[in-house]
């Protein structure tokens, strides 16, 4: 029939006719799509926030005189859950909370760094396992993820590596974050969208990281319900904040100026005193005077000298200050949804990961990636705090930490910090605000005192939303679960409690809950086996905050308990056991040695990935060689590697080749006069030295063997520095040397420059690998 409704001729039915036959044929033939997954019907849209680092007593709801009225009001219209217990390290947590399994039967026995071959050791989401996302995904619900990952191995974090534990991989139809453990909050050394690297020749001056991941957030929610109004979302967002380096908005930190000039033992005294009137804690409760453990230990505010209690009150404003940007970013996203009518009907959960940590020692460090070094026995002159303006702390020149009485003050009640088994190390805030499916009965206060456990997050959440985690995922049958379904508790503080047992384990750190008594011990560092006569016993009914040692009373209650725990730790693939936190650094899996080989960068390469970066001068000599064609008036950067935590770069300006090194905060330069004009190949070198120190030198023209010029000796980057990675022909991301930064931004070079080869050496006689080899032989015992 044409379109005037007249027949149309055999033989002239041109395009309608063809499309009358198409219909036909699709008319005869069965769809083989099948129908996309559906939500239940009025499913709720789920936000998880988990806060890095961040300890109990942070939030107001748990006693913080931190301004945070966003959480404030979720907490006052859901549930607080003042029993909620993580993993002492960030990716073990994770792990639980997005599989529900424990944390070394999901393969991270500790943060995702190496792969000695074990199965606790892993450290990349397992194939029989299903995530969180990949469960809601399978049942209707679009899933975002921002912020941080570290769920997968740091050297397979290159674009040569395996993608099998990225976010998208594992569930999530976005990402915008950073997949490694942490970064700085001013220039990120690295960004991943999706599968991809974000690429950023300078960040705005006004960039801050909390701020950037809300942006992305609210984006992906915008866009899905510019397209679908109903489908229900599922957001993992993973703060960044409060993990180290510190850095706040100038804007936030002068709000805080001032607020911690009584001192940490003060200040945890205050928030003590709040919680017992609140009810988060019993009004009996006792808490001990300091932490005193070796290595633990938190001096006096009052005998701590002006200097440093100027330099603490400054570190502490920075720490209240990100917190506030936490609060002030939620606020943003949740007017967002809010914008939809759909803030009722979203699960919103504030959690932190693990305590607060004392990493940054007794005194806090304006140098973190000094500071920040495990597994290297560094000599007596090695400086992890450097002198720094007070007024560029928690800026964007500055990569700090707090120090660790502060720490104890984030964990107030609780004894100790991060990497430890004690409360103050994995009893961590945990709020739940859903108004349409928890509603708040009058007479509830929403104070929730039953333990729970990370591992409860993800079948608690499926069992609000009404769906069922999957058998098999792949065609293998997956782990068993091993959380529980905390609905019931959510919903009446009389409930019973959903779970007593629970195992915990880091780097021979061990404990064990019954839901009564608790053991907890910590291993000795160098200590060559576990010792059951270390644990500690707790009645947590009686004593939350593990004052009271009951082990000599009740020796038969630790023997028990004690059982219990190896009976735990078998089941859970605990063994064996790192027991000090750089053992299972040493072994990696076969082939990452490529990674230290000699490589060719060339101009507009992206920047080079942090670890690829690393292996290539970590504690050895190196070589850089860079190919270039000098001529007059051309200037800009030759080869950079690093940030303001630590680094170095090469560069051309004013007739100079001028190489500059950030000794952790440090400025540290030479310079030599530009080569002829023409095709040269100038060789910049380090040269191990005892101590743990590199010896720099230029030689402008290695074929016409001109004299080097050498700089003084200067400690070597260690552990995670240089942080950014290796850049040719510019300075991307978080500049080198903050004054080239301040002349001329990333300073792209105007000349030729054909390729930088790196060419590693002889490692330092203090390189602890050559050890390895006869670590991964005793490994073998174990295949």
């Amino acid at each position: 029939m044409a379109a005037d409704g007249s027949a149309i001729p055999a033989g002239a039915r041109g395009y309608e006719g063809f499309a009358g036959q198409i219909g036909d044929t699709f008319a005869q033939s069965t769809p083989s799509w099948p129908a996309p997954p559906a939500a239940p019907d009025g499913a709720p849209n789920v936000i998880v926030m988990v806060i890095d680092d961040m300890g109990w007593s942070d939030l107001g709801p748990f006693g913080s005189e931190i301004p945070t009225p966003t959480i404030d009001s979720l907490a006052a219209r859901g549930v607080v859950a003042t029993n909620y217990h993580s993993a002492p390290v960030c990716s073990p947590a994770r792990a639980a909370l997005l599989t529900g399994i424990n944390p070394h039967r999901a393969g991270y026995a500790t943060v995702a760094g190496a792969d000695p071959g074990f199965p606790g050791y892993t450290l990349q989401l397992p194939e029989d396992v299903h995530t969180m996302p990949e469960i809601l995904q399978a049942n209707g619900y679009a899933t975002f993820a921002v912020g941080k990952w570290h769920l997968a191995s740091e050297h397979t974090l290159h674009e040569g590596g395996t993608k099998q534990s990225w976010p998208v991989q594992r569930g999530f139809d976005h990402y915008y974050g950073c997949l490694e453990g942490y970064t700085t909050f001013f220039a990120p050394n690295a960004l991943t969208r999706d599968n991809s690297t974000v690429e950023v020749d300078r960040y705005p001056d006004d960039y801050y990281l909390t701020n950037d991941l809300t942006d992305q957030a609210i984006s992906m929610i915008r866009d899905l319900r510019a397209s679908d109004e109903r489908k229900p979302f599922f957001l993992y967002f993973a703060h960044n904040a409060m993990h180290g380096p510190l850095g706040a908005r100038r804007s936030d930190i002068e709000k805080h100026r001032g607020k911690y000039a009584d001192g940490w033992d003060a200040v945890r005294r205050a928030r003590f005193e709040r919680q017992r009137a609140s009810g988060v804690i019993a009004a009996d409760t006792e808490m001990v005077d300091r932490n005193v453990e070796p290595g633990f230990d938190v001096q006096p505010w009052a005998e701590l000298s002006d200097e440093q209690r100027g330099l603490a009150q400054r570190h502490m404003e920075v720490y209240a200050a990100m917190v506030d940007n936490i609060d002030q970013n939620l606020a943003r996203l949740l007017d967002a949804v809010d914008d939809y009518g759909q803030l009722d009907n979203t699960i919103v959960m504030v959690v932190s990961d693990n305590g607060g940590t004392s990493e940054g020692g007794a005194d806090g460090t304006r140098s973190y990636f000094s500071q920040f070094i495990n597994g290297l026995p560094l000599p007596d002159d090695w400086d992890r705090d450097r002198p720094l303006d007070p007024e560029l702390i928690g800026g964007p020149q500055a990569m700090i930490h707090y120090p660790r009485g502060w720490a104890q003050a984030s964990n107030t009640p609780f004894r100790l910090y991060k990497m430890t088994p004690y409360e103050g190390g994995i009893r961590v805030p945990c709020i739940i605000s859903w108004p349409a499916g928890l509603p708040r009965q009058a007479a509830d206060d929403g104070i929730r005192g039953q333990y729970l456990y990370a591992t409860d997050v993800l079948p608690t959440l499926l069992a609000a939303i009404g769906v069922e985690a999957p058998t098999t995922r792949n065609g293998l049958p997956t782990r068993d679960i091993d959380g529980v379904s905390a609905l019931e508790v959510l919903r009446s503080r009389d409930a019973a409690p959903v779970r007593a047992q629970q195992y915990t384990e880091f780097s021979g750190n061990r404990a064990y809950s019954d839901g009564r008594f608790k053991i907890v011990s910590l291993h000795p560092r160098g200590a060559a086996a576990l010792d059951d006569g270390s644990f500690r016993l707790f009645d947590m009914r009686a004593d939350p905050a593990e004052v009271h040692d009951l082990a000599a009373q009740q020796p038969e209650v630790v023997a028990r308990l004690a059982a219990e725990w190896r009976d735990a730790a078998w089941h859970n693939t605990v063994f064996p056991i790192a027991l000090t936190p750089g053992d299972v650094f040493a072994p990696r899996r076969p082939g990452t040695e490529r990674l230290q080989q000699a490589v060719t960068i060339f101009p507009g390469t992206p920047t080079l990935e942090r670890f690829r970066s690393l292996e290539l001068i970590a504690l050895r000599d190196v070589d850089i060689d860079l190919d270039v064609d000098y001529a007059p008036g051309d200037e800009g950067v030759l080869v950079a590697h690093g940030d303001q935590g630590g680094g170095y770069v090469a560069y051309v300006e004013d007739g100079n080749l001028v190489l500059e090194y950030n000794e952790y905060g440090i400025m540290h330069r030479m310079a030599t006069p530009v080569p002829c004009p023409g095709r040269r190949t100038t060789r910049i070198s380090a040269h191990c030295r005892p101590g743990y120190r590199w010896e720099w030198s230029i030689i402008a023209d290695l074929d016409a063997a001109t004299k080097p010029v050498v700089m003084e000796q200067v400690m070597i980057m260690a552990g995670m520095a240089p942080f950014t990675g290796i850049d040719v022909g510019i300075d991307r991301r978080g500049p080198v040397s903050w004054s080239m930064h301040e002349r001329h931004g990333s300073f792209r070079y105007t000349g030729r420059l054909r390729s930088v080869r790196y060419l590693p050496g002889a490692r330092g006689d203090f390189d602890p690998s050559e050890l390895r080899g006869a670590e991964r032989a005793a490994a073998r015992v174990f295949d």
